[in-house]
């Protein structure tokens, strides 16, 4: 069962653990860092890292979220709220809790809380309307934003194949959202860094790891990558 955190609250069974998530718009390069990301810690603490994402595929509603992102079904907003707020919880209880019991476990996330607090608020439905939604989620120890400016984000946007998903629109008004759902997680005691994501995959990531070296427990280890690919 999922305890309720307060903000700021060191997990008790998190002392020996660190939970990292991987936030930005789409376009910002989440995936490609998260991934990197993984890469480089398990080089030096192996199979004690987990990479995983949100909606978690495998945990509950997370067919039917990954449907209405590709605008094959269709929720409410509430319902939409509802249903990733559902989904995290089964992936934190199932997935993420577990690992991280583990004496300096790494859990890797592409996409969190945060994510949440700007796709799924509305006129109808608040920011934090929908942090009450999530009130029993595990609070990350790291937070990294990858910070894009949408001209750029729809650049990358635009080279992708296939069709845009749900939210992959009205990017400027999204950045908007990301400062403000940024500045309420910080007031309930959440770290969370900014990296300038405009640049190129080696700068990015490069600050990705001077972020974690910074916030990282004393015992996580980094061997930065010779040359990322």
């Amino acid at each position: 069962m999922l305890r309720k955190y307060q903000s700021g609250q060191r997990q008790a069974m998190g002392d020996d653990s660190f939970f990292i998530v991987i936030e930005g718009m789409d376009g910002a390069g989440k995936t490609v860092n998260a991934k990197l990301l993984h890469t480089v810690l398990k080089q030096t603490h192996r199979d004690e890292v987990l990479l995983t994402n949100e909606p978690e595929a495998t945990s509950l509603v997370g067919r039917e979220i990954r449907e209405a992102l590709a605008r094959q079904t269709q929720f409410s907003p509430t319902a939409l709220a509802l249903a990733f707020a559902l989904n995290r919880t089964d992936h934190l209880e199932r997935i993420i809790e577990p690992f991280l019991m583990g004496e300096q476990r790494i859990v890797v996330c592409d996409r969190y809380l945060l994510s949440s607090l700007v796709y799924q608020s509305v006129d109808c439905i608040s920011m934090e309307d929908v942090y009450c939604m999530n009130q029993w989620s595990r609070q990350p120890d790291l937070t990294l934003h990858l910070n894009i400016r949408p001209y750029d984000a729809y650049a990358r946007l635009r080279k992708r194949e296939g069709k845009r998903d749900l939210f992959e629109n009205n990017l400027a008004e999204r950045a908007e959202k990301y400062q403000a759902a940024i500045a309420l997680l910080r007031g309930k005691g959440e770290t969370i860094v900014e990296v300038d994501a405009n640049r190129s995959i080696e700068l990015v990531f490069g600050d990705v790891l001077a972020a974690l070296k910074e916030h990282g427990p004393n015992w996580l280890r980094i061997q930065p990558p010779l040359l990322l690919k």
